[in-house]
């Protein structure tokens, strides 16, 4: 089934779910191998070196720094790559409440890292119509 492309229905649809557990970001550079006992839920691979974001405890586990204390919500709408506009009014709607966000467009979501002292109040800004 093909992901949704109307905006006003991703919007009306969008369901955001608060994901468990608080995320990082870190940065190895591109020598770097990830370490292998970390599971991370992104992984991105720049120029400069690979950002991969997974698990504060996990992190600290394995001795990495990190910035970005995130919570993880996700739009659970089946959204295609290709919608237009989607993102740029929900990250809006944060932006307008000075919440910072990091979005990432998966195969079927969208997600959302936003500051962990601000998640709920970013749920709740979604969740409103």
């Amino acid at each position: 089934m093909p992901g949704e492309r109307n905006l006003a229905t991703l919007l009306q649809n969008m369901k955001p779910e608060m994901q468990e557990g608080v995320f990082v970001f870190c940065s190895i550079s591109g020598d770097q191998k990830i370490p292998a006992i970390l599971v991370p839920v992104h992984i991105f691979r720049e120029r400069e070196g690979t950002t991969f974001v997974v698990r504060r405890e996990e992190a600290e586990s394995a001795g990495l720094t990190y910035q970005c204390a995130s919570r993880l919500i996700t739009l659970t709408v089946h959204s295609s790559l290709e919608a237009v506009g989607f993102l740029a009014a929900v990250t809006n709607r944060l932006a307008a409440a000075g919440i910072s966000v990091n979005a990432v467009s998966a195969f079927y979501h969208d997600h959302l890292f936003v500051p962990e002292h601000r998640a709920d109040e970013a749920l709740q800004l979604l969740k409103s119509r």
